[in-house]
């Protein structure tokens, strides 16, 4: 006899509600590649896939700026592809520095330790970025350290590093990089041969605008011979990169895992779109809105965590006004307006909003919904605003930049 345990409610197909997503991820996903998640499954050694699988390490290549032939989405979000980087680079008892100025920073520490190694973290107050000479002395103290590891764009902040000198500054120590780029990339300039990174990784459903789930990654050839001269196997057998490379580095390609198949369509499908329009551009299109989306937020008196200088266009943290109560304007912003903005994470939790204008996301009518919503949820709040004066901001910053553009095509 078959017993069937049944749920106190009737379950049926879900549906999930249209949201603006404004928060510090997932973005929305553009439609074209909704469209391809839908695609008919296929098997993951069928050549037609295994065709496909060479697009996209050309397409990954364009988006990192790199020639590194170990460039490929890994099977799992951000935190797979930072995991991936520090099983196959530390060793247990290497010295590992890691930057930490803010969450995500912290996450690196964590694999140090899981690893074996030994982590000497450079601190740095969160919403600031990373301090090279910090790090420098670091070294200096350090001279043994094997690897470097900070945060690019800290998504828990949205805080910029200089990316290019911290790597510099580690190369000069004879140390090897591992470098998170979950919320940059396809937001904001990132050059991984120009800024010699030895380890990179990132995320599908940020800049991308594509499914959560996967991690783009890119490897030097420095890291491909250190994982060559490993004495003892990654402590991970599904990431290891000996392993990885039987599937994703080969013409030959062997059984590795079940990849996510229809997630690596809408992949190949997004990075079709940023090819389109083109990474300059992408990277002026959120720089564009997030302008707009300033404009529209200092004029209600709202003031940012990050010093301009080192903002990232793409990941907005907005100091909430004193006497605001930060979690019930999130609240009646997703249950009145369908908009989804993030909150404070550690320290920051209560004191801050983040705003993410991130790829399909990064539109003009995201900033005006935005804009308005926050507005009419203060008012209700008492918080004091003149009603139309931030969208009336956002307008003006954009008519300044139409008309700079235009002088600018014009004197060419």
């Amino acid at each position: 006899m078959t017993i069937q345990y049944l749920p106190p409610k009737k379950i049926s197909s879900f549906y999930p509600p249209q949201r603006t997503l404004m928060g510090p991820g997932p973005s929305e996903i553009a439609p074209r590649v909704l469209a391809a998640m839908s695609l008919p499954c296929i098997g993951y050694l069928d050549p037609v896939f295994v065709d496909m699988m060479d697009e996209l390490k050309m397409l990954l290549r364009y988006a990192f700026q790199t020639d590194n032939a170990l460039t490929f989405p890994a099977s799992g979000p951000g935190s797979v592809g930072m995991e991936m980087c520090f099983v196959n680079m530390v060793n247990p008892g290497d010295k590992v520095i890691v930057c930490r100025n803010g969450v995500f920073g912290g996450r690196m520490i964590e694999n140090v330790t899981r690893c074996g190694g030994t982590p000497v973290v450079v601190e740095d107050t969160w919403g600031e970025p990373v301090d090279p000479q910090k790090l420098e002395d670091a070294l200096k103290q350090n001279p043994d350290t094997k690897v470097v590891a900070f945060v690019h764009a800290e998504t828990s902040t949205g805080c910029m590093s200089d990316a290019k000198t911290l790597v510099e500054i580690a190369h000069r120590y004879g140390a090897l990089t591992i470098v998170d780029a979950v919320t940059q990339l396809g937001g904001s300039p990132l050059y991984v041969d120009e800024w010699d990174i030895d380890a990179i990784y990132s995320g599908s459903q940020k800049c991308l605008s594509c499914t959560p789930g996967l991690s783009p990654v890119s490897y030097n050839q420095r890291v491909v011979d250190l994982v060559k001269q490993r004495r003892t196997p990654s402590q991970s057998w599904f990431m290891d990169l000996d392993l990885v490379l039987g599937y994703w580095g080969s013409t030959n390609r062997t059984y590795h895992h079940t990849a996510p198949i229809n997630g690596l369509f809408a992949l190949h499908e997004s990075l079709v779109l940023l090819r389109e329009e083109g990474l300059e551009n992408a990277w002026a299109r959120h720089t564009r809105h997030y302008l707009a989306l300033k404009a529209g937020l200092e004029a209600m008196g709202l003031t940012y965590l990050v010093k301009e200088e080192y903002r990232l266009p793409q990941l907005n943290a907005v100091r909430v006004p004193e006497g605001v109560d930060e979690a019930k304007v999130r609240k009646t912003l997703l249950s009145e307006f369908n908009l989804e903005i993030g909150a404070g994470l550690g320290p920051l939790a209560g004191k801050i909003w983040r705003f993410g204008l991130m790829g399909y996301s990064a539109k003009s009518e995201n900033v005006m919904l935005c804009l308005s919503a926050l507005g009419s949820v203060l008012m209700d709040m008492g918080y004091p605003i003149k009603v139309g004066v931030a969208e009336a901001a956002a307008h003006q910053s954009y008519a300044e930049q139409h008309a700079q553009a235009a002088k600018k095509i014009k004197g060419s």
